[in-house]
């Protein structure tokens, strides 16, 4: 469920959990995704083929990344958004709120036919607690 929404660059916020999206072909060098491998996680940027609604993690410092896998590069490569969003955040282990940015509003997301009200709609179904930032 998203408990709040915030304005700014995520990266700076007091949250210390960051829920951002992946793709199914592991080629994650642009947008977010990218920023995250080239700063935080490079062994992300061409982890290669990864199965939907996989979720990956890492801790660097104080903060936690989790890599929602919820979207293939080819074709319309949002398929159930609401679902498959929904599920990855369930998935994310703990119990404390997950910021995020928000997905498939990017350049990639955009490209490949992401529909943010049902990704939105996803994160308001889930029972994680969620800080998004628009």
């Amino acid at each position: 469920m998203i408990i709040a929404k915030k304005s700014g660059n995520i990266l700076q916020g007091k949250e210390k959990r960051i829920a951002f999206a992946v793709n199914t072909e592991g080629a994650n060098d642009c947008g977010f995704a990218g920023l995250v491998s080239s700063e935080y996680w490079p062994e992300l940027a061409h982890i290669g083929k990864t199965e939907l609604c996989t979720v990956l993690s890492k801790k660097v410092g104080e903060v936690e990344f989790f890599a929602l896998c919820c979207h293939s590069l080819i074709g319309k490569g949002w398929v159930n958004q609401a679902a498959v969003i929904k599920k990855c955040f369930d998935s994310i282990p703990g119990e404390e709120p997950v910021a995020s940015i928000a997905i498939g509003t990017g350049l990639i997301g955009v490209l490949s036919g992401a529909d943010f009200d049902q990704i939105k709609e996803g994160m308001e179904a889930s029972q994680k607690e969620i800080v998004l930032y628009l």
